[in-house]
């Protein structure tokens, strides 16, 4: 049996949730070592925790330009329809 086409809004949604999982993530792990940094470091100054952060949400929006617009990953070609073989 064929299985049902997918829709585009879910592929973007689909991905959008992939990002919004991913920021959280590396937002939370820049989080956790900008604490760490700062209390063995730093005497317990700010600056530490934010500087971490911001460097896992821009990890995070990097990966997900990426996902959104793949011309952007470095050595990659995208081939027209034409110049696929077909299998």
């Amino acid at each position: 049996t064929v299985p049902p086409p997918v829709s585009s809004d879910s592929i973007v949604a689909k991905k959008y949730d992939r990002c919004l999982a991913d920021l959280l993530v590396k937002s939370g792990i820049g989080f956790s070592v900008g604490v760490v940094i700062s209390v063995l470091l730093f005497r317990r100054r700010a600056w530490p925790i934010s500087f971490t952060t911001g460097i896992g949400a821009g990890i995070a929006y990097a990966d997900c330009d990426r996902s959104f617009n793949p011309a952007r990953i470095p050595g990659t070609r995208i081939l027209p329809a034409s110049a696929v073989p077909k299998s």
